[in-house]
């Protein structure tokens, strides 16, 4: 393994050295690859166009990166940030310069890599939803080939873009994100063939997201009883982090388990509330204007709600409250904004009568 992770610092420092001036993109892009956007912005552009599309998005996101979670604590695979200071391998010569930044510092163990993961299995779900769409009339098969060219190489120029910021920003090994991206795309595979995902009451719901959380937590107990800390990365990234505040508590495993889990329970509850059967199941629900000023409202309404961050100061309120937002996103995309969209309508009706 040193070899590999010798190999991959060496790719670190070369992208690091000859692609300085593009430190920005490498940012944006972490940041844009983030599930945090999935949620917030994906999730409900896609549920008010195709409310399939939108379901299977946020299980994809949600089953993927609890997945990613399991997978981490059973590679302990490292980050480069902290490897270098910590290996043998250069002990008779000067240590490999790598450079951090301000996201550089997660937490968790290095593989496989979340954001080549997440991205992966997001972007897929989304690129064969627009061929789906797009490849409903009937077209001559040069067109549907193009079409096919087209949208394929987005995704994969996507996910080179996401693996390379990923590597640059020191934050993973090269074979991370390529094991990353491979998890994702069969993930995304996976749930296009389960159709039990469109009817799950919220007790079934409720009985996943408990089945989940539960067996993640019983996990790391038994680890934790057998003398295996696994949270052994969060001590060296607090140690090896070049500044102490790119420490974020919300890159922690815990933290990601519990949005993951508020976004699941959110949806349950969502989907079998009576004010999305009103709202979201009726002859309005299918105009594209209802529809788009759904989508408006609800990327509005979440900016100003992420904006809100959960105090960091106590870790058990932080994980509560990090939970309860998670879950009043897919409340609110799903059942209240439509709801409060078809009341103005119905206001605006009874005006012009």
């Amino acid at each position: 393994m040193d070899l590999l992770h010798s190999s991959g610092v060496e790719l670190v420092q070369y992208l690091q050295v000859n692609y300085q001036d593009a430190q920005s993109w490498f940012t944006f892009i972490s940041f844009a690859a983030d599930l945090r956007n999935t949620f917030f912005v994906f999730f409900p552009i896609w549920f008010h166009l195709c409310e399939a599309v939108g379901i299977k998005l946020l299980w994809v996101a949600v089953i993927g990166d609890w997945l990613n979670l399991i997978f981490k604590w059973f590679l302990f695979g490292e980050r480069p940030y902290w490897w270098v200071h910590e290996t043998q391998f250069y002990a008779n010569s000067s240590l490999p310069l790598v450079q951090q930044f301000p996201i550089t510092c997660e937490t968790g163990p290095g593989s496989p890599s979340g954001h080549a993961m997440g991205s992966a299995g997001v972007w897929y779900v989304m690129v064969t939803a627009l061929l789906t769409f797009g490849l409903q009339k009937k077209q001559p098969g040069f067109q549907k080939w193009c079409l096919h060219v087209l949208f394929w190489t987005m995704f994969w120029v996507i996910q080179a873009c996401v693996c390379t910021s990923r590597v640059f920003l020191a934050a993973h090994f090269p074979h991370q994100v390529f094991l990353g991206v491979i998890s994702g795309l069969v993930v995304a595979e996976v749930f296009g063939r389960i159709n039990a995902i469109y009817n799950v009451t919220f007790k079934q719901y409720l009985k996943i997201t408990l089945f989940l959380f539960s067996f993640a937590l019983g996990f790391y107990l038994l680890l934790k009883v057998l003398g295996v800390d696994l949270l052994w990365s969060v001590e060296k990234a607090k140690r090896w982090c070049a500044r102490a505040e790119w420490v974020h508590i919300d890159s922690t495993p815990f933290a990601s388990l519990v949005r993951n889990m508020g976004a699941l329970f959110g949806l349950g509850l969502a989907l079998n509330s009576p004010i999305y059967v009103e709202s979201c199941k009726g002859k309005r629900s299918q105009q594209f204007s209802f529809r788009l000023s759904c989508i408006v409202a609800s990327l509005i309404i979440l900016h100003l709600f992420d904006s809100v961050k959960p105090p960091t100061q106590r870790e058990f309120l932080f994980y509560l409250l990090s939970f309860c937002k998670s879950a009043a996103v897919p409340l609110a995309a799903v059942a209240f904004v439509p709801y409060c969209v078809s009341q103005v309508v119905n206001q605006e009706e009874k005006k012009l009568r």
